[in-house]
């Protein structure tokens, strides 16, 4: 298999991933979360490319630290999750430019990390991604009805014995796991866009959760194999390419239902009606 082909599979795959993963994160509400962790996981490739180690295993003990740090900030008093989330967003991203500041002479270009480069992929980064798949797949089987439960109606969740910090962390390490596996292909920054647009899109035509769990992962496919072909064909960097590919279908989705929302109230307008005649028949 050659390079680019091997691309568009990282593609195809991290597109399948996120569209999946980015749909707990979009009905839950987490995406500001997602964006924090996204960020803050940088100083853990910074840090492992300083030691010599996987950056991918960097980046994910450092999501380990982030969601423990966030959860405790969150448990403090007129604190929440989204000052939590705002405040890692930006120190954690602070620290990896600190380090890399520090350490001008790493033997790997960590800004590669922050765009992705998708061309450069390894076959244990595509095993990795198809292994998270599969595990988000299992998971979503196993315990959906149990997280949209959680979702939807959380006081109701807890009033029929269920615990509601098992499945908040289960679908954390859903997304961290997300974050970490998609990193090197579309980058820290980027990766909130593949995420969070195919999700939001899906959500859009969807009528159903259901269906939204099918579209958004097709959606997310989408966005990174065309994203990889217009790269090519454009003799542009990948990662953005994907980037601006899913909020283009975001933009697609929310036009085809603004015209479908337009459309509705003329059909029913010109629906026929009951005529005066069959209107004094009946009375």
């Amino acid at each position: 298999m050659g390079y680019f082909e091997q691309a568009l599979l990282a593609a195809l795959l991290i597109g399948m991933l996120s569209g999946l993963v980015g749909t707990l994160v979009v009905l839950r509400q987490r995406t500001f979360f997602a964006q924090a962790l996204t960020h803050a996981t940088f100083p853990g490739a910074v840090g492992a490319a300083i030691l010599g180690v996987s950056i991918p295993l960097g980046a994910a003990v450092a999501s380990v630290v982030i969601v423990g740090i966030m959860t405790l900030i969150g448990r403090v008093k007129r604190q929440g999750n989204q000052v939590a989330s705002g405040i890692l967003l930006t120190a954690g991203f602070a620290l990896g430019v600190l380090l890399q500041g520090l350490n001008p002479s790493l033997p790997v270009k960590v800004d590669s990390y922050l765009v992705g480069s998708i061309l450069t992929v390894t076959d244990q980064d595509i095993t990795l991604v198809a292994v998270v798949l599969g595990l988000a797949v299992l998971v979503i089987a196993l315990f959906g009805r149990q997280i949209m439960f959680s979702t939807f109606d959380v006081n109701g969740f807890r009033a029929a014995g269920y615990r509601e910090w098992p499945i908040e962390l289960l679908t954390l390490v859903l997304i961290t796991a997300t974050v970490v596996t998609a990193m090197p292909a579309v980058g820290a920054i980027l990766a909130i866009a593949l995420i969070a647009a195919p999700a939001a899109a899906a959500r859009l035509v969807s009528r159903t959760t259901k269906q939204m769990f099918v579209i958004a992962p097709v959606l997310g496919a989408m966005s990174g194999v065309v994203g990889v072909l217009l790269s090519r064909s454009l003799d542009v960097a990948a990662g953005p390419t994907i980037a601006l590919t899913a909020a283009a279908l975001f933009v697609l989705a929310l036009v085809l239902r603004r015209l479908t929302e337009t459309l509705r109230p003329h059909r029913q307008a010109d629906a026929p009606g009951p005529s005066r005649t069959s209107v004094r028949l009946k009375a």
